[in-house]
């Protein structure tokens, strides 16, 4: 059967998520590919993201301050990976005990900026770099499965893999939000599924569509 062609502009965001798949790969352990903001891969990054440009400068600063407020809090206790998007922070990883779990989301959550902390931090002794690994994998196979699967905008969602445990979040429809949670969830390997998108309606999206990126939330 022959293929539909895609049109320029779905071949050209075909072209970028692939791209993001290999930077990500090249990036080791981390599972995400580094924002450049202000040269040519940062541009072209901005320019796929719902976020506004000043949205992603802020989830970057607060991913960046992040660090030492966890030095802060737990010294070099556990292992603990954090990912901001639309100013939402997702802490994951592990943490000795409750209290660093608890000291952890506190920290973070007073950092300028942030509009809300999902604390999902499990308490166990540091995963192995053969565990981190595959997490790592079970990342680039989920976003590979979404540029596969044709009808999700795969640069519309970050995927945060802990544990074998995949975390999504994006500005996405309802209607967005079931079909990569349907995907992510038939990639082998992957245990479950959580949900952490910020839900938008269809109108917000074709506004989006219409002018690049959603407003800056307040």
């Amino acid at each position: 059967m022959t293929r539909p062609k895609l049109s320029l502009a779905a071949a050209r965001r075909r072209t970028l998520a692939l791209g993001l798949l290999g930077a990500a790969a090249a990036g080791g352990l981390g599972g995400c590919a580094p924002l450049i903001v202000g040269g040519a891969v940062g541009g072209a990054l901005v320019a796929a993201d719902r976020r506004t440009s000043g949205t992603v400068v802020e989830d970057q600063a607060i991913e960046l301050k992040a660090r030492g407020r966890i030095k802060d809090a737990i010294g070099g206790r556990g292992h603990v990976n954090v990912t901001s998007y639309n100013r939402t922070v997702l802490i994951t990883g592990e943490a000795p005990t409750d209290a660093d779990k608890a000291a952890v989301g506190e920290a973070l959550g007073r950092i300028e900026n942030v509009r809300g902390v999902l604390n999902e931090l499990i308490v166990t002794p540091n995963v192995s770099l053969a565990e981190r690994s595959n997490d790592a994998l079970l990342t680039s196979k989920v976003k590979a499965s979404f540029v596969d699967a044709r009808d999700i905008f795969a640069n519309a969602v970050k995927v945060v893999t802990e544990h074998g445990v995949v975390f999504l979040m994006g500005l996405v429809t309802e209607r967005e939000a079931h079909r990569a949670t349907e995907v992510a969830r038939s990639v082998r390997g992957v245990r479950k599924v959580v949900r952490a998108f910020e839900i938008i309606s269809e109108e917000e999206l074709a506004r989006i569509k219409a002018t690049g990126t959603a407003d800056a939330p307040k």
